[in-house]
């Protein structure tokens, strides 16, 4: 009889595969072995890496249970899962096939990703983005060659994407290795550049002229694709119509708070308050610094009110969003967690541009006002997607330590559900507003889980989005069209509130069983120190209790 393989032997083996094959999410891992590198996302190589998660499926399948310690059968679900999610992306959502954003990302991020960490010397890294840059021309040929019946709302914001990347290469590539002194390596650099803009632009107008006028399929993956994804990704199986039950009750407990609260501060009236709460925001350029002074207040209420360690990290750099991210309203960038030094983590936010029309400008900062800036500071850093990745460098398994294996649920639901944490813990308790601002950004992470339903499993339009989250959510125009045309796109971004609910019953049942011993620190330590995995298995780890689809 053959030996069962060691489960960690199977992980080394399926991270060292994924992090080859994925060099762009190597990176941000925090394992460096592959940064010169870009993705082969030629049609080969997308068959290659179906057939490779096939075999390594065929190899987790294959060890046997009875060999493994609790916590390993676990983990071998979670990887299963995991295995097939990936998969189910190739063979039937097929990013690849039908959106140019996947490409536009990739190629912006994998670049991004050796300029915005100084996780090796300017001129090492510099010869990184130069091998990249060479790589650009194939990249963009294979993203023409495998672009299929793309969806006329993937066009549009594929092309927006392009236009971001290329702006990246054309203008902050160059003033990102400015200190470097050697100039052949610098000339180098610079025709790398020119031939790979070149690739980009050359794509961009095959978009608009070949891609665009002929763009007319749909965006919609169907109920039981969606279903199938939440499930995989997610660990959620909870059919799609109790799952808008669920929401369509959230939103109207949150809308009824957010009426109270906004009715008391403006004689009754709701909406004329949140509208005047809203004109207090920075004035154009001033965000940045608005948000260092906010992250100093949160990381002190953190340190006198003890609910979460504080593991020593990296600075954090408060900066405008780059170009090429400008579709995100704000992001946080931190070191992964097999880094072997520590480096600087950049907390980004989108300002306006100054070439926008006035009105415009104060239409995007009505949306950055000073009560909702909080709960994005709290959701981006302190204590979310920044302190959780400080703790995530002391998990000791690599499977629920790597973000290829992350459920977004479980990273975004974390970093949501600290917004409302810090306001149950007392932050801001002098002001109103804030609660109003965590409020309002409830209810846009509520109106993402709906529409996403109805445009991918139901028969909503993107317009009908538009004035669902306008009407529902309270936002502005703009704004409200760029979460409507996101949910076209990313599908599951419901993640957010689907797991802060799978948190919030988390800790209330892990509440019960402590009993009197139960602390808010111990909860967060606990949780966090067991890594990044599906509710499901936070609950078995905790409470010996397997419904990780409960969201209530």
């Amino acid at each position: 009889m053959i030996a069962s393989e060691p489960l960690p032997h199977f992980v080394d083996d399926l991270l060292g595969y994924l992090h080859e094959t994925h060099p762009t999410y190597a990176t941000l891992d925090g394992v460096h072995t592959h940064d010169d590198l870009l993705e082969d996302v030629s049609r080969h190589g997308i068959d290659s890496e179906a057939h490779a998660l096939s075999g390594y499926l065929r190899r987790l399948d294959e060890i046997t249970p009875d060999t493994l310690t609790g916590v390993e059968r676990l983990e071998h679900r979670m990887l299963t899962a995991h295995l097939q999610s990936r998969m189910f992306e190739l063979e039937a959502v097929r990013t690849w096939e039908r959106n140019p954003q996947f490409y536009s990302d990739l190629l912006a991020t994998s670049l991004a990703g050796q300029t915005l960490f100084g996780h090796a010397p300017a001129a090492e890294r510099a010869r990184r983005v130069l091998s990249k840059l060479r790589q650009t021309p194939r990249f963009i040929q294979a993203a023409r060659d495998n672009i299929k019946d793309a969806p006329g709302i993937y066009v549009k914001v594929g092309i927006e994407a392009m236009r971001g990347t290329l702006k990246f290469i054309d203008d902050d590539l160059p003033r990102a290795f400015a200190d470097v002194d050697d100039l052949h390596l610098l000339g180098d650099l610079a025709d790398a550049q020119t031939e790979a803009s070149q690739s980009v632009r050359r794509y961009i107008d095959y978009l608009e002229t070949d891609v665009a006028p002929k763009a007319r399929a749909s965006f919609r993956l169907g109920r039981e694709k969606f279903e199938q994804k939440l499930r995989l990704d997610e660990g959620v199986s909870l059919p799609i119509d109790r799952l808008l039950a669920i929401a369509t009750r959230e939103l109207a407990a949150t809308q009824e708070q957010f009426r109270s609260l906004a009715g008391k501060t403006n004689g009754g009236d709701p909406i004329a308050a949140w509208q005047k709460t809203k004109a207090l925001h920075p004035a154009p350029g001033q965000l940045v610094a608005t948000g260092r002074q906010q992250l100093d207040e949160l990381a002190t209420f953190l340190e006198r009110q003890k609910i979460i360690s504080l593991p020593p990290g990296e600075p954090i750099a408060v900066a405008p969003t780059p170009d090429f991210y400008r579709w995100s309203f704000a992001s946080m960038w931190t070191a992964g967690p097999f880094e072997s030094k520590p480096s600087r983590a950049y907390y980004y936010l989108t300002d306006v541009d100054p070439s926008w029309a006035p009105e415009r400008q104060d239409e995007h900062l009505r949306d950055y006002n000073i009560p909702t800036l909080w709960s994005i500071s709290i959701h981006e850093v302190y204590p979310g997607h920044f302190l959780h990745y400080q703790h995530l460098r002391k998990v000791e398994s690599k499977t629920r330590k790597s973000i290829m294996f992350a459920p977004a649920s479980f990273i975004e639901g974390w970093a949501h559900y600290c917004e409302q944490m810090m306001i149950e813990a007392g932050f801001g308790r002098q002001d109103p507003s804030i609660r109003l601002g965590q409020l309002a950004e409830a209810l846009v992470r509520l109106v993402r889980f709906i529409v996403c339903i109805k445009l991918h499993a139901e028969d909503m339009s993107v317009e009908q989005g538009v004035r669902y989250f306008r009407d529902e959510a309270f936002m502005e125009e703009g704004s409200a069209r760029r979460e409507a045309e996101r949910g076209a796109f990313d599908p599951t971004y419901l993640v957010y509130t689907v797991g802060k609910l799978m948190l919030l019953k988390l800790r209330q049942d892990y509440k019960a069983q402590q009993g009197k011993s139960y602390s808010l620190r111990s909860f967060h330590d606990t949780l966090l120190g067991q890594g990044t995995a599906p509710f499901w298995l936070h609950r078995q780890l905790m409470l010996g209790d397997d419904n990780g689809d409960l969201l209530e």
